[in-house]
């Protein structure tokens, strides 16, 4: 999963350093992640892992970091199989 948010991120993210450069637990707004870009990226992630963000889960937080990212993306996941 990290693997593609990390091309997610390549593609939306316009991170003004190198990706590899980047660890999974790094602030993403810290090292460029715009308020634009992170919509972008959100769109994305909804395409790639058919999903969709609930209202709760559009926040800062959620897009702090590829970890973060991927632990949104395991909750909304968890949260379809209980529906």
């Amino acid at each position: 999963m990290n693997t593609t948010i990390r091309d997610l991120l390549v593609k939306f993210g316009k991170l003004p350093i190198p990706l590899d450069q980047v660890a999974d637990d790094a602030d993403l707004y810290a090292v460029g992640l715009t308020s634009f870009a992170s919509v972008q990226l959100m769109l994305g992630i909804e395409e790639a892992f058919d999903i969709e963000f609930p209202d709760n889960l559009l926040n800062r937080k959620s897009f702090a970091s590829i970890s973060a990212i991927a632990k949104t993306i395991d909750q909304i996941n968890e949260s379809r199989k209980v529906a």
